[in-house]
């Protein structure tokens, strides 16, 4: 009996795509950004994790890989499974028509992206959110990096219940909130 598993790791990137170029990542290579920083002793946390990134499991699904190796990097000299990786057909940077070609359909378009303005939502889209959601207002409506964003408005949200609205670098709206 044979089996598959399909792991998505989103932003998880082992090396540019060939249209990185186009959207202005180029030197793309997320899991050997972090595999550097940790051998450089950056990943460090204080009782949590320290020195060579080490995924053993990981490691031992894909011991080659298309990108170069990391200073640092666990990888052994044999794997114990097959694996490949997929060179995404669909047009666009954002995550969703990743996510509707792996289950067979690609989006072959450019979809459309929020502008980089602030706000980066209409009037129109985040008073349909309010009245629809009955909420007391949100926060943000910018671009921004999830992690950042909260950051800076998480206790304004704790405190007013507004949530924090925002996308990134692809044609999502996302929502923040603690409870609403």
């Amino acid at each position: 009996m044979s089996r598959a598993f399909i792991f998505v790791m989103d932003s998880f990137g082992i090396g540019a795509a060939p249209d990185a170029g186009r959207f202005g990542d180029e030197g793309s290579d997320t899991l050997g950004h972090i595999a550097a920083r940790c051998a450089a002793g950056q990943g460090d946390c204080a009782g949590l994790r320290a020195g060579p990134l080490r995924l053993p499991n990981l490691a031992a699904w894909a011991s080659v890989s298309p990108r170069r190796r990391t200073p640092g990097e666990d990888r052994p000299s044999a794997a114990t499974a097959q694996w490949g990786y997929a060179v995404e057909r669909s047009s666009g940077k954002d995550t969703p028509p990743g996510h509707w070609e792996i289950a067979g359909a690609p989006v072959m378009f450019d979809r459309g992206y929020f502008p980089r303005t602030v706000p980066a939502f209409s009037a129109d889209l985040t008073d349909a959110l309010i009245e629809r959601c009955a909420l007391p207002g949100v926060l943000g409506n910018e671009h921004a990096s999830g992690t950042q964003i909260i950051e800076r408005l998480g206790g304004e949200h704790v405190r007013s219940g507004k949530p924090i609205v925002y996308t990134s670098a692809d044609s999502v709206i996302q929502i923040a909130a603690d409870h609403l």
